[in-house]
């Protein structure tokens, strides 16, 4: 099920203007792999890329070749509502659909994609969805009130029970925790390393502490200067990066010297 993102001479541009640059980087299957870096180097930028999301904001357009298993996902004859169903994403704030149910969140995106699907098959669904994101025991009786009414981390654990229930390869999560709380953070933790037995995760965190947590390669992202585009400094596994990195900019960021 999970697969292998490669990414080579990738450049992101949003008009005239560079965003990312000279990306080159291998994302390997059954695994996370944590974006650091400071404010406005390119990470939510470049995530969003490896489901082809950028291209919905005007005038955004890529260089270069994001590969799935092989296949170029910016290739001529891809259709980029194909490619987000195999990558699915999950936002930095929760984002149920308000006047759906528990139940009618977590199928959205199947009857979005206009697959048709008999009542018990979709109860299967929503039942192995909910187990995945490991929310089904705490909601089980109110599959039908609104997803709306549950708590933030509740919320957020929702989402992914949406994300995986179109059965993804990959999962990408946009710093999934910055809103919430320790206990529910600990939750999603929990669960992302749980999901990387069947998925592809990529993570944006500015949280260090949980990437050193959480992922098993970190790639950190910088840029010279303001105005200047966004470049992948650095990517190794996740012990080296944060105990003996490469590059002296990636230890400055650790350590906490800028960003």
């Amino acid at each position: 099920m999970a697969q292998r993102i490669d990414v080579k001479d990738l450049n992101i541009f949003y008009g005239d203007f560079r965003a990312v640059a000279d990306v080159e980087m291998a994302v390997e299957p059954r695994s996370v792999t944590a974006f650091i870096g400071p404010s406005g180097c390119g990470k939510s930028t470049f995530l969003r890329t490896l489901n082809r999301m950028h291209e919905v904001i005007p005038g955004a357009h890529v260089q270069g070749s994001v590969a799935m298993d092989g296949v170029d996902l910016y290739g001529s004859d891809i259709d980029p509502v194909a490619v987000r169903r195999q990558v699915g994403m999950v936002f930095q704030r929760p984002n149920p659909f308000p006047t759906m149910s528990i139940a009618e969140n977590v199928l959205a995106g199947i009857k979005l994609n206009n697959k048709r699907i008999s009542k018990g098959d979709a109860q299967d669904v929503v039942e192995a969805s909910l187990r995945g994101a490991n929310l089904w025991n705490e909601v089980k009786d109110r599959l039908n009130r609104p997803g709306s009414g549950l708590s933030g981390g509740q919320q957020q654990r929702l989402c992914i029970a949406r994300a995986i229930a179109v059965k993804p390869q990959v999962l990408l999560m946009d710093e999934p925790c910055s809103a919430l709380d320790p206990i529910s953070t600990l939750a999603i933790e929990d669960l992302i390393a749980e999901l990387k037995s069947d998925y592809t995760i990529v993570i944006v965190t500015h949280n260090m502490q949980q990437a050193a947590r959480v992922s098993d390669r970190t790639a950190f992202f910088n840029l010279a200067a303001t105005g200047e585009p966004g470049r992948l400094v650095e990517i190794d596994d996740t012990a080296t990066i944060f105990s003996s990195p490469r590059v002296q900019a990636t230890e400055d960021y650790i350590s906490g010297r800028f960003g």
